[in-house]
């Protein structure tokens, strides 16, 4: 589900009472946590987390006009989905994740290729979201999305 929502706050304000907090709560811990250089801004009808054009100015090869994506969060219709494309395109970091994930919550992973799908909003990994997002550099985003994503494009 994509919103038309200008920014965040936005975003946030247009959503069902049930899910504001766990997607404030989300955003609180990735705004926390993700290095210095990302910027939050609505990506995709989503909440989105890029390097800006100022700092890789060739943008998103599939859209050259459009900063280049690295995390979203979003309400979807039975989920909240925190989409990573470090995990995807990351083995040793998706490995680690998915080590780590059992320590963090009793439920299974439901994962795909760069999402994570969170069902039950009171179980949502905080601490180990936060984890994930300070792994990764804006550079380390870079060096991995011209060695791994660009060049089979």
């Amino acid at each position: 589900m994509t919103s038309d929502a200008k920014t965040p706050d936005e975003y946030i304000s247009q959503l069902p009472e049930e899910r504001k907090e766990p997607m404030s709560a989300l955003r609180g811990v990735i705004r926390s946590h993700l290095p210095k250089g990302f910027e939050e801004t609505m990506s995709y009808g989503m909440i989105g987390y890029v390097v800006p054009h100022s700092m890789y100015p060739d943008g998103y090869h599939c859209s050259p006009e459009l900063p280049l994506p690295f995390m979203n969060i979003a309400s979807q219709k039975n989920f909240i989905a925190l989409y990573h494309m470090g995990v995807y395109a990351n083995k040793e970091l998706l490995n680690w994740f998915t080590g780590e994930y059992p320590k963090y919550s009793s439920r299974k992973l439901d994962m795909g290729k760069s999402c994570i799908r969170f069902k039950k909003m009171d179980d949502i990994p905080l601490k180990l979201i936060g984890e994930l997002c300070a792994k990764m550099s804006v550079q380390d985003w870079i060096d991995l999305y011209e060695k791994n994503i660009k060049k089979t494009s």
